[in-house]
């Protein structure tokens, strides 16, 4: 296939897709070297597209989320079997589920264990708020943008290693 007709074919695959809830007219543009683009803005040379059987979507409503309890719980379980699955929808048996998530367990404890050590690290060479000086920066605007980075740099490591507890406070 040629890269036109490759994204023509995408292009109608995004368009035609479930996840496509375009609210406007979709254009097809073609520029002098023939390149075609798809757009919802329409430009000189752009030519609108009938799309047969293609009914725009109304904006998404979704339910408000379940509240957890006070406990820390989770919602009720009625709440869950409210949306019940389809009858041949793949289940897992609950010794293979226990199994996912001590592997997962696992892996987010590995990614926990290193992200505390990075930030271990950073700490140390930070040397609370006061780096040494290398020798490239004898502009003292270097240096403090270096210091700038390292703080981010430790405030999103701080960060990582919050969501990964919380992450594995979420496995069952």
């Amino acid at each position: 296939m040629t890269t036109s007709v490759t994204r023509l074919v995408l292009a109608a695959g995004v368009v035609f897709s479930g996840a496509a809830h375009a609210q406007t007219t979709v254009y097809k543009c073609v520029d002098t070297q023939g390149r075609v683009e798809f757009t919802d803005t329409g430009k000189k040379g752009c030519k609108a597209l009938d799309l047969p059987g293609y009914i725009p979507a109304p904006p998404e409503r979704r339910a408000p989320a379940p509240v957890a309890s006070r406990q820390g719980g989770a919602a009720p379980a009625a709440a869950a079997a409210s949306t019940p699955s389809p009858a041949n929808f793949p289940r897992v048996d609950t010794s293979q589920q226990r199994v996912r998530d001590d592997d997962r367990r696992a892996i987010l404890n590995d990614e926990l264990r290193a992200e505390e050590k990075k930030l271990a690290d950073l700490r140390q060479v930070f040397n609370n708020g006061e780096p040494e000086r290398q020798g490239n920066e004898r502009n003292y605007a270097k240096y403090q943008e270096r210091v700038a980075q390292m703080r981010d740099d430790i405030s999103r490591t701080e960060r990582n290693i919050e969501a990964l507890r919380r992450e594995i406070g979420n496995i069952r």
